[in-house]
């Protein structure tokens, strides 16, 4: 027996051709972030990062120390793209660091409910 169960509104919607399938109603369209410009540019920083780091390096990250060093990249690369800098993508540096940001909160919480 799996230990997968298949999720369900309660709601159908029947297709042309006669496949049923639950709603999409009130669950996340993933789609939505590729559109525009700053996935690509996202993804084209990390990849850089990792040419020059390692690929996840950022994930190391775990302290106190380090998220403070994020939280000051994010708000220097904001400050860098609100002005027009364009001596790198700062826009897609502001996103790598607040991602990086909330990936260390994230880590530090559950320590703290852990711990």
């Amino acid at each position: 027996m799996s230990e997968f169960e298949i999720k369900d509104s309660g709601k159908r919607y029947t297709f042309a051709g006669g496949m049923v399938r639950d709603t999409t109603e009130g669950k996340i369209n993933w789609c939505l972030v590729a559109d525009g410009p700053m996935l690509k540019r996202w993804a084209q920083h990390l990849t850089t990062g990792a040419k020059k780091y390692a690929v996840r390096n950022w994930m190391k990250a775990e302290g106190e120390v380090e998220l403070e060093r994020a939280r000051e990249s994010a708000f220097r690369h904001f400050m860098q793209w609100y002005l027009g800098d364009r001596d790198e993508d700062h826009g897609a540096a502001v996103i790598f660091n607040i991602n990086e940001a909330e990936y260390v909160k994230e880590k530090l919480d559950a320590t703290t409910v852990l711990g």
